[in-house]
């Protein structure tokens, strides 16, 4: 059987102006996966990688770890469908409207406003996020030109076939991603419900990685959120 490896990228760069970049640990996270998989002797066919700098520059960072030491590693192909699902308009929408209806909404938003403690701020923010997209997800609110779950998860599962289908028999193929992603493959193999899923990327740490095998008829999960390359503490994290 063939081998589909799916990275999350490392850690981005949460509550700055700007959150598509890789912030020191974010890096290192990714130096480290890199020589993790060169001491075990990991080589790839294919390599692909969603368009978020995040997503490429966790590429970039763990081809340079194999290229350092003179070996090869595939130069990445583009598929726009390993983007992360619109998190950030889904929460611009929305949370405006949902934070009228809800109290508890209300509350978390008016702690990230005020609180000047960054812990404080980060939680508030973290909270309102999971659930207006989860009120997204279940249809309290709507906007077609955000698309749905559903129709995230389905573009996911098409770029994980086109990777498939790039793999030589017996081969191995990577892609580089999101948590989103990452949880709408473990969807294709598993069969979860739409809202399993999304609770799945709430858990996916950052540079962690998934494995499936498989062939013409199946896909199988073998491993998730995988991180023995972070043995420290201090370097798994979740935002």
């Amino acid at each position: 059987m063939a081998k589909l490896t799916v990275v999350r990228h490392g850690q981005a760069s949460f509550l700055a102006e700007d959150y598509d970049r890789l912030s020191e640990l974010g890096r290192a996270q990714a130096r480290r996966l890199g020589k993790y998989w060169l001491g075990r002797g990991e080589r790839f066919n294919r390599v692909f990688t969603g368009p978020r700098k995040r997503q490429r520059d966790t590429f970039e960072i763990v081809a340079g770890v194999y290229r350092s030491a003179g070996m090869d590693f595939p130069a990445a192909e583009l598929i726009e469908e390993l983007d992360e699902y619109p998190a950030e308009p889904v929460v611009r929408t929305f949370a405006p409207l949902l934070m009228e209806r809800h109290s508890h909404l209300r509350a978390w938003g008016e702690e990230f406003q005020t609180s000047a403690d960054l812990d404080v701020k980060r939680k508030a923010l973290d909270r309102m996020i999971q659930e207006v997209t989860a009120r997204w997800l279940e249809g309290e609110v709507a906007d077609e030109a955000l698309g749905t779950w559903d129709s995230f998860c389905a573009r996911v599962r098409g770029a994980v076939q086109r990777a498939r289908a790039a793999t030589p028999p017996g081969g191995a193929t990577a892609l580089f991603t999101s948590g989103g992603p990452s949880a709408a493959a473990a969807q294709f193999a598993l069969g979860l419900s739409p809202r399993k899923t999304l609770d799945l990327t709430w858990m996916t740490y950052n540079a962690a990685f998934a494995e499936y095998l498989f062939d013409d008829d199946r896909f199988n999960m073998s491993a998730f959120n995988s991180t023995p390359h972070l043995p420290d503490a201090e370097m798994l994290t979740y935002r």
